[in-house]
């Protein structure tokens, strides 16, 4: 029997992916939530027979499901504006800023999100929050080289930061090489004054605060599905 969330997120994902049409560019994002949009894609270009489709995934795990699963691939080399991206979140506010990059694929994701022109989250209800950092940190990929002193900065701005590590306590890589930080700042008042702070900062490649990116939000629960947008939200 299914875990009762994987059955959310997997209702989620077959709604957000109604949203693809015959021709699209898509993203697609990373973690177990992004696997499901994969996999519901999947089927319906069995079942439809959804024409030129391709997409550009954020994760190696991303691409070699894609590809077992007999989805066109492409690159943003070749294809540098996407119609549409689908991919999960760890928290989303009711503004519809998200925090990403549990999964360690931050970069690849926001660089995805930004070349979109509409970013889908997918999440279950658990998701929702009132305000970013009270259900989980913010995650910071930083480079190998100096981390500790990008883990003090990040420390003075007010966080509890912590290195990712693997379960045989090796630290956590992305697909880039680079080390992520978990960084606790509990609810986070300014988020965009927090994401300049750490956006101009060497060393920080990149962070998983995700503001204004998103454009609609699926979220299943236990009455359903039901669809977030920005409009709905003001």
């Amino acid at each position: 029997m299914d875990d009762p969330r994987v059955t959310l997120k997997r209702l989620a994902a077959e709604e957000a992916v109604k949203r693809v049409e015959p021709g699209m560019r898509i993203g697609l994002g990373h973690g177990s939530t992004a696997l499901e949009a994969v996999r519901a894609l999947a089927r319906r270009i069995e079942a439809e027979g959804l024409r030129q489709i391709v997409a550009v995934p954020c994760s190696r795990q991303t691409e070699d499901e894609a590809r077992r699963l007999g989805i066109p691939l492409t690159n943003l080399d070749d294809h540098y504006e996407l119609d549409l991206t689908l991919d999960g979140a760890d928290e989303v506010a009711p503004n519809l800023d998200v925090i990403k990059g549990g999964g360690g694929a931050l970069l690849r994701e926001k660089i995805v999100a930004q070349a979109s022109l509409r970013e889908i989250i997918i999440v279950d209800e658990s998701k929702l929050s009132p305000a970013l950092g009270t259900r989980c940190p913010v995650p910071v990929e930083v480079l190998p080289f100096a981390w500790k002193l990008q883990a003090r900065f990040l420390e003075g701005l007010g966080a509890r930061v912590s290195l990712r590590l693997l379960a045989s306590g090796a630290p956590s890589e992305t697909d880039q090489g680079n080390l992520i930080l978990d960084c606790d700042f509990g609810p986070i008042e300014s988020p965009r004054a927090l994401a300049a702070e750490m956006g101009a900062r060497a060393g920080l490649i990149e962070h998983g605060l995700f503001l204004g990116l998103v454009d609609e939000v699926v979220v299943a629960g236990a009455a359903g599905t039901r669809v977030l947008t920005a409009t709905s939200q003001t």
